[in-house]
């Protein structure tokens, strides 16, 4: 067997999904920047790299870097019944190249500006208090069902106006929306599920923008539709495929990070004692847990000239998938990297990417996981974990559940 076809069974084994860092560490020593046959693109594992990567768009692109496997990999008749998914993905914030992108995240990130997200933080404290006062009256707490994951996708549904009594259909479209990302070439079936439900968030949305060209609200969907800079504005495409993307990462990151960095605590007793002890220690924790456990795990490019990256020609119209969550690992950048240490300084993680494309939401992420952390261990001091379920895999990296003793 040979080392290519050895790592691609590796990267194919369900225990990847599980138990990743050790064929990171495998593929960053013996071949860290490897061609998977079976995923069909490059896979980067180097922080170096993969920061070369992120910061050169006019290289490493943006467009077409969800569609291109399916573009490739799919028949023709597929590919015409996919064709409103592939549209999507054409157009919008995540899915474009300056100039275009600095366009669109000039118009869209005032909103998300640390000092613009503090009105924000009264009712992400009184949500946070009154989903921790229900799951106390409960024999046990599950961190992701009853926290982690009703806070911030009803946070980021609230910011862009999406009324209360939709955010459980919003919870629903939005992790269907994800399912045909998991996985380098998923079935035909999945894609469709997931074309479906971004289909129905476009739809629902369009429906929020007709409303807000008549009647504006105090919502992030009113400002994207009024605002207007030298003749600048968002096409109603762009408008819709930003939108649904902001709904979809809004809140799965956070959703990761507040129960990732629980576990950890659970995991390292000395370090959950100094935080506990030094509220100073808690953004330490937060940011250590974007590193050791990235909630982004991977993102993709496509190459749009052949170029040489570290012993390997990268050819033009392939694909990259930069693997955040093994350049968090690089021994290059991070001492120790296996070791959760809330005193990590510097921290230069990737979790929330690098260059252009970082993260929109990163300010509202670190404004959220220290509210409902903090909240979480004064109601707790002495929790104990019960049950830890499995890792979701695929482009994010999250716990299906985290069950404490109440």
């Amino acid at each position: 067997m040979t080392m290519r076809s050895a790592f691609d069974d590796l990267l194919n084994d369900p225990d990847f999904i599980q138990h990743p860092y050790p064929v990171y560490r495998r593929l960053r020593e013996s071949s860290p920047v490897y061609w998977s046959e079976s995923w069909g693109c490059w896979i980067l594992t180097r922080y170096e790299d993969i920061v070369g990567v992120l910061q050169d768009p006019s290289t490493f692109s943006s467009q077409g870097r969800v569609t291109n496997v399916i573009e490739r990999g799919y028949s023709v008749d597929f590919q015409t019944l996919v064709k409103p998914l592939l549209d999507h993905f054409k157009h919008g914030l995540i899915n474009s190249d300056p100039p275009d992108h600095t366009r669109m995240r000039r118009l869209v990130q005032k909103s998300f500006l640390p000092r613009a997200l503090e009105i924000l933080r009264p009712q992400i404290e009184r949500m946070t208090d009154a989903l921790i006062q229900r799951g106390m009256k409960q024999a046990h707490f599950d961190v992701v069902k009853d926290l982690a994951y009703p806070l911030p996708v009803s946070v980021i549904a609230e910011l862009l106006g999406v009324p209360p009594e939709m955010h459980d259909q919003f919870k629903e479209w939005t992790s269907a929306a994800l399912v045909f990302q998991a996985v380098p070439k998923a079935s035909q079936d999945t894609i469709l599920r997931s074309q479906s439900a971004i289909m129905a968030m476009r739809s629902y949305l369009e429906n929020m923008v007709r409303d807000r060209r008549i009647q504006k609200k105090s919502d992030l969907i009113s400002e994207l539709v009024e605002v207007e800079e030298v003749g600048e504005k968002l096409s109603q495409q762009e408008l819709l495929s930003t939108g649904v993307s902001l709904l979809v990462a809004g809140h799965e990151t956070t959703t990761s990070l507040i129960t990732s960095t629980i576990r950890c605590l659970a995991q390292h007793p000395e370090a959950l004692r100094e935080v506990q002890e030094e509220d100073s220690l808690l953004m330490g924790a937060i940011e250590e847990s974007l590193r050791f456990e990235s909630p982004l795990q991977r993102v993709g490019r496509t190459v749009t000239r052949d170029i040489e990256v570290g012993d390997q020609t990268l050819k033009k119209g392939q694909s990259v998938l930069s693997f955040l969550g093994a350049a968090n690992r690089d021994p290059a950048q991070f001492a120790s990297p296996d070791r959760f240490d809330i005193h990590r300084s510097p921290n230069k993680h990737m979790a929330f990417g690098s260059g252009n494309h970082f993260c929109l939401g990163a300010a509202l992420a670190r404004m959220e996981a220290p509210i409902v952390v903090k909240k979480l261990l004064l109601a707790l001091p002495r929790f104990e974990v019960i049950s830890s379920g499995k890792w979701q895999g695929g482009v994010m990296r999250g716990l299906e559940s985290l069950t404490l003793r109440v």
